[in-house]
């Protein structure tokens, strides 16, 4: 039976969190960062015309601030600051990208076609992408990138010690995120799936109902409901997962180790490690907020 999947109707990719950092896209098209910038993260003051930003993950096990930001303009092609052993900011010569991921050491692109390209730290296949078709969304753990396909069908490749990539029997997935070492899917009717590494719990969404937007950091998972409050399970050592006042959220991201949330009224939250200034958000405004016309 052919599923009729819900298209995605909340804002796409206006803030991000890396390890040490958070990034902010406001809604004339600049782009705001604070955080740790030992590698030029937050080297982002000068980007005009971007559509849509990522932030480069590191697990809290890497006590280093290797972290990347990525940046999609409106004409399809993709800038990148950061950390660049691995080459992960090698995105000058990317064209008709229409989304982008940032993982731990790479960078992810989805193209207009479907199609989807990669580079950085390819250890343990994380960027074998190149075979993928029929994509609508992509998304970079530390160890294993996750694609959506159109019909609602998932595709995982890299590490998958703890079972992260077995999700291939997902159907009706809307949207589809990558932790440290888990998988988590939001199916169309609202409930949430999730696969991987359970440790902290963070895989403990079976729950959920009334789900429209899923985000997860190294070790926990964030849902966003239907009503703009804010669910959380995972681990929570820092108090990443104390969200359960916020209110009036329509966009929703996880680092390592902090949580963000995007308000309607274009301000941001956060809770979390906070060793780095990642969550001093409280000042900013007109973040975008809002679906782009287009």
């Amino acid at each position: 039976m052919q599923v009729e999947l819900k298209p995605r109707r909340w804002p796409k990719d206006s803030i991000a969190a890396g390890r040490r950092h958070t990034v902010g896209l406001k809604s004339d098209g600049t782009v705001t960062a604070v955080g740790d910038n030992k590698y030029g993260q937050c080297d982002v003051s000068g980007w005009r015309d971007i559509v849509a930003v990522a932030a480069g993950n590191v697990h809290m096990a890497t006590n280093t601030g290797n972290a990347h930001t990525i940046g999609l303009r409106s004409d399809g092609t993709v800038v990148a600051v950061g950390w660049d052993k691995h080459d992960q900011c090698n995105v000058n010569d990317w064209r008709d990208i229409v989304a982008v991921s940032a993982g731990w050491r790479r960078s992810v692109g989805l193209k207009a076609d479907g199609t989807v390209v990669a580079v950085g730290r390819n250890n343990d296949g994380q960027c074998d992408v190149s075979d993928w078709r029929d994509m609508v969304a992509v998304a970079a753990g530390d160890w294993h990138t996750v694609g959506l396909k159109a019909d609602g069908t998932v595709a995982a490749v890299g590490n998958s010690r703890y079972g992260q990539c077995k999700v291939s029997g997902w159907r009706s997935i809307v949207a589809a995120t990558a932790g440290y070492l888990h998988t988590v899917g939001l199916k169309s009717d609202g409930t949430v799936v999730a696969i991987g590494l359970k440790k902290h719990g963070q895989c403990d969404v079976s729950v959920w109902s009334g789900i429209i937007a899923i985000a997860v950091g190294s070790n926990h998972t964030i849902g966003l409901k239907s009503d703009g409050t804010v669910a959380a399970v995972g681990w929570n050592e820092f108090g990443q997962c104390n969200v359960s006042d916020w209110r009036n959220i329509v966009a929703i991201e996880a680092g390592c180790a902090h949580t963000i949330g995007l308000k309607s009224d274009g301000t941001v939250v956060a809770v979390g490690d906070n060793d780095y200034g990642q969550c001093d958000v409280n000042g900013w405004r007109d973040i975008r907020s809002q679906l782009p016309l287009n």
